[in-house]
Parts: structure tokens; C-alpha cells; sequence
């Protein structure tokens, strides 16, 4: 496993508690998606990886992550980066002020050991970025700046990558357009991915295994095939159901949380 996610709470502010023993796994070269409504607990799972709960007066209060093999208490963000691990956070956090190169450029810092950053494998990937290449990045649309936030992952030559709602606010031909690409990144260059989406339709179209969150835990995980076929997993994040079901994971009796990877 690339990363290992072992039973973690995270709290803010010392007060409030927003994830309750929740455990997963990223195997190596795989892509594995997490699902679940708003307010869930997705994007505080990624900063628990990255360690950037304490930024947001959030802090791990119990569990472990390790990441590549090594437990990542005391390592900062950008320690992270350089070891592989790159958070594309949502909202994109492009350096508006900064040219498409000049943030590619800023990405290139995260390498170490003399490797040189290889913009031309971004622009091989997103061809568009290549064409406004001198042009603020401010200016870009939506799909384009989500484009720049995975090519700055690309520079930094990750093992891991963590991608926060790459879809969010795009129109459904750029969210085809994003995620076609994410797939070719994983298959040509073996980056390992856990993906953070509501649109769980092309999250599970591109996804080895998946994990559905309710409320701060992992409510049922299973192969991407296995998730799309379920007919629960359907009514409640696919709109393929029947009408006035059951709300919540919760209130199914017959799902039981998995403990462990299932190969």
C-alpha cells in the first residue's frame, strides 16, 4: 500500500469531532475513490494526510497514516511534497497572479535530489495549458485552472496524488475531459490516486475501489464494479433507485464496515 490510513480522529478547535475511527488503504499504481455527501468528512481526511489539519485549528487526535511505508507524524506539508505525496486541494488554489508557467515553475521547488522539472509532460497532457502558457492563470476557466492544479502535481513527480472535487463547478463535457486525463496519468504513469468526489458516477468509471463516508466513518467499501452495482449505492449517489428509500447508509441494517482491504 502506498498509503494507510489506521483508524483516525480528527477534532477542531478542540471541541469538535468530525472523524471517528476511520481507516483506509491506497494501494500502489491504483486509483480508489471517496465518496460521500457534504459535510462528511472527505476533504478533512485528505488534510490529515497532507498535515494540514493544524493550519485550520484542526489536529489528529488518535490513529496513524503512513504514507510509502513511513508513518507521517512530525513530517510538515512540504516535507510531504518532496517525498511524493501531492495534494490537489478544491477550488484549484492556482497562483492567479502567476503566468500557467510561472506556477509550474513554483511546482518544480517540490524536487529534490537534481531532478528537473518535465513541463513538457504536463503540456503533453493538457495541450490547452501549452497554448496560453505566458498567460495569467487568473484568467483561466475553471476547467483550465483544474488542469494547472494537476499539471503542478505532474511536475512534482508525486507517487501519491490527492485530488479534492477535481470536478466541482466544471461543465459535464470538461468533467469527461478532466477525468479521461486522470485515468491516462494512472495507467501511462503509474500514479497512485484517492480521489475525493460527489459526482460518484466518474469518480467509480475511473476508480480500482472505492469507500462511501457518512458522518466521519467509513459506511461500506467494496471494487468500483461492486459499488455501481449495488442497488443502494445507486439510489443514494448514482439517482437509480426507487422513491421514498431509506436516507442514510445508517439506516440500512444489512451494511457492516469493512475493516480491512479486500484484494
Amino acid at each position: 500500500m502506498v498509503l494507510e490510513v489506521n483508524n483516525i480522529e480528527v477534532v477542531y478547535n478542540k471541541a469538535v469531532q468530525v472523524l471517528r475511527g476511520l481507516s483506509l488503504a491506497v494501494p500502489r499504481g491504483k486509483i480508489v475513490a471517496l465518496l460521500g455527501s457534504n459535510g462528511a468528512g472527505k476533504s478533512t481526511m485528505l488534510k490529515a494526510v497532507s498535515n494540514l489539519l493544524p493550519l485550520e485549528d484542526g489536529a489528529m487526535t488518535r490513529g496513524e497514516v503512513s504514507f510509502d511505508g513511513k508513518a507521517t507524524t512530525g513530517s510538515s506539508p512540504h516535507q510531504l511534497v518532496r517525498s511524493g505525496l501531492f495534494h490537489v486541494m478544491e477550488g484549484r488554489r492556482v497562483f492567479e497572479d502567476l503566468s500557467i508557467e510561472e506556477n509550474l515553475v513554483a511546482a518544480g521547488y517540490a524536487l529534490t535530489d537534481g531532478r528537473k522539472p518535465d513541463f513538457d509532460l504536463v503540456y503533453e497532457y493538457f495541450p490547452r495549458l501549452y497554448e496560453r502558457r505566458k498567460g495569467l492563470a487568473g484568467y483561466l476557466s475553471g476547467g483550465e485552472q483544474q488542469m494547472l492544479a494537476i499539471g503542478r502535481a505532474l511536475v512534482a513527480q508525486p507517487k501519491l496524488i490527492l485530488l479534492d472535487e477535481p470536478s466541482l463547478g466544471l461543465s459535464p463535457v470538461l468533467v469527461e475531459t478532466i477525468f479521461t486525463i486522470i485515468a491516462r496519468i494512472n495507467a501511462e504513469r503509474g500514479v497512485s490516486m484517492l480521489l475525493v468526489e460527489q459526482n460518484a458516477s466518474v469518480a467509480l468509471a475511473v476508480a480500482d475501489y472505492g469507500y462511501i463516508m457518512e458522518t466521519g466513518k467509513i459506511v461500506i467499501d467494496g471494487s468500483a464494479e461492486k459499488l455501481a452495482a449495488d442497488p443502494d449505492v445507486r439510489e443514494f449517489y448514482l439517482g437509480v433507485g426507487t422513491e421514498g428509500g431509506a436516507k442514510s447508509f445508517r439506516e440500512l441494517k444489512h451494511y457492516k464496515r469493512r475493516k480491512r482491504w479486500l484484494s
